[in-house]
């Protein structure tokens, strides 16, 4: 019989026993000096060690409760009022930290007011009180893209063509070409302020394939503005390195917010660029006024070539109100006042909805064609889409591509939304949105088959235009629905905050039944 002799195993006991327990056995010349510096490293290892079992063990339940959380996803292009939206979410289910934002949108509201006043200025160089009717601006929103390369008119940049008697003349004294001159020098500073405005919010931040002179933000801009870091942003690299904000309602996330922000507040100095921009805006105001309300910029606006947005129009409309000393911006100023997300932005809210608390992440996306792929790591959990297609867009075309209707982009971004296979499950809701933008375009006379052909003799009507996009969505949705899922649809408008509030309600019910549903507990 052979015998061969068994390799000793890690449980085996020689004479002289463990050989690990031996390794860390003290030395036997160890003084008393040692042992206890020993025995104290040996217990902050333990602590550490048990620290971060606790913290594992706290992810792991983290882990689990965030996949009962919702997640909503609010997509769209570019100026669809998605970030709107995101502000009436904050209002209904987080107040608070919209107040604790109020200061930071003054920079915003600022900027606001200084670019309108440079792109009228452009038109007034460009076009001057040109008489033609055609519109040459429908490549852009203010018309002033392409506008010198289109007149070959000179610009008049600074007050050098003006003699010293026409410089202490008011604008309104003068030829309209002399009072561009004027009013360039006037408003100088503020024109200036433009580019540091822009420089604040952005951090000097240039995004490809996002258009024309357009400013984007990151999450957390409104530390930028107020030089402190508000809210709790924080990166999760295990999710694709999302960025988050947090307006949770917890007793623990109140106390020690409120704690942080009333430590911060009593540090915080008014931001210097701010306070020299509300200066030169008191002592603008008459000017910018009298600018806003010259007949050569209203027949240019009549006649398309200047096509300022929305909130250019707010802004300018209460310039009295926002250049007072001790401005502070209102909820409706807030809701109004427009940036450029860049990015995924990420809002954290509890809700209580039907005695069961569910914590909801809602998204904001960059709809700008190079930020679309930044919305992809975010598709295989979403629970819910809200899809914004602003209506009002009939008569406008992209930044990033002069040549294509917004309305036509919207429609084939939401055909890729409808179709794409890791949204099959996602609950869909759609936001037919700025729907006051396009009852006023409407009202005005614009007339929606000049820029989309295809509506041909159709009443150019609200409720007619309204119905034929709907349509059209609706076809979209039936086309690409595999899954035969539901299509809730809604006629809004983002600002209007008593009637977003009731939508939201009830799109927030309906996504919920379709979670429990889901999560088979219906």
């Amino acid at each position: 019989m052979i015998t061969t002799s068994r390799p000793p195993s890690v449980n085996s006991v020689g004479p002289d026993g463990d050989p690990f327990s031996a390794f860390l056995r003290p030395p036997a010349s160890e003084t008393d000096h040692e042992r206890v510096a020993r025995l104290q490293r040996e217990a902050d290892a333990k602590r550490v060690s048990d620290t971060i079992d606790e913290e594992i063990k706290a992810d792991r339940e983290r882990l689990r409760k965030s996949r009962q959380d919702i997640r909503l996803l609010l997509l769209g292009q570019a100026e669809s009022g998605k970030s709107t939206l995101q502000k009436q979410f904050q209002l209904l289910y987080n107040p608070t930290g919209l107040d604790d934002e109020r200061l930071s949108w003054r920079t915003v509201v600022y900027f606001n007011i200084a670019r309108p006043i440079s792109r009228i200025l452009e038109a007034l160089d460009a076009f001057g009180d040109a008489e033609e009717d055609d519109d040459l601006a429908s490549d852009g929103f203010y018309g002033a893209a392409d506008m010198r390369a289109l007149s070959g008119v000179p610009v008049p940049s600074t007050s050098s063509d003006l003699t010293a008697d026409e410089k202490s003349l008011s604008p309104s004294q003068l030829s309209l070409e002399k009072q561009v001159s004027s009013f360039r020098s006037r408003l100088a500073p503020l024109l200036a302020a433009e580019t540091s405005l822009a420089n604040r919010l952005s951090d000097g931040v240039d995004v490809s394939g996002s258009g024309k002179g357009s400013v984007f933000v990151r999450t957390g801009w409104q530390s930028k503005t107020r030089g402190f870091s508000f809210g709790r942003g924080r990166e999760r690299t295990s999710s694709g390195g999302r960025f988050s904000f947090s307006g949770r309602n917890s007793t623990d996330d109140k106390r020690s917010n409120e704690v942080e922000l009333q430590a911060r507040r009593a540090e915080v100095q008014e931001d210097a660029l701010v306070r020299e921009v509300a200066s030169i805006l008191a002592t603008c105001q008459k000017d910018i006024q009298e600018l806003w309300g010259l007949p050569a910029v209203k027949k240019l606006r009549d006649r398309r070539r200047l096509k300022l947005e929305e909130w250019a129009e707010y802004f300018l409309n209460n310039i009295e109100r926002v250049s007072a000393p001790g401005y502070l911006p209102t909820t409706e100023d807030i809701l109004h006042a427009r940036i450029q997300t860049m990015g995924v932005a990420e809002h954290v809210f509890d809700m209580a909805v039907h005695g069961r608390n569910t914590r909801w992440h809602l998204f904001d996306v960059g709809g700008a064609r190079g930020q679309r792929h930044t919305w992809i790591p975010y598709f295989d959990d979403a629970t819910a889409i809200i899809f914004l297609a602003p209506v009002s867009a009939f008569d406008q075309y992209l930044d990033e591509d002069p040549r294509t209707n917004r309305i036509d982009d919207s429609l084939q971004l939401f055909k890729q939304i409808c179709s794409n296979a890791l949204l099959k499950r996602a609950h869909l809701v759609l936001f037919l949105n700025k729907t006051d933008v396009l009852r006023a375009k409407i009202n005005d006379g614009v007339k929606v088959n000049k820029y989309i052909t295809s509506y041909g003799d159709r009443a150019n009507e609200y409720d007619a235009v309204v119905a034929y996009f709907k349509a059209h969505f609706t076809q979209v949705h039936r086309r690409n629905n595999e899954s035969s899922r539901v299509l809730f649809t809604h006629l809004t408008s983002a600002v209007n905050t008593k009637a977003m509030q009731s939508i939201i309600t009830d799109v927030r019910d309906s996504i919920f039944r379709g979670y429990l549903k889901s999560a088979a507990l219906v």
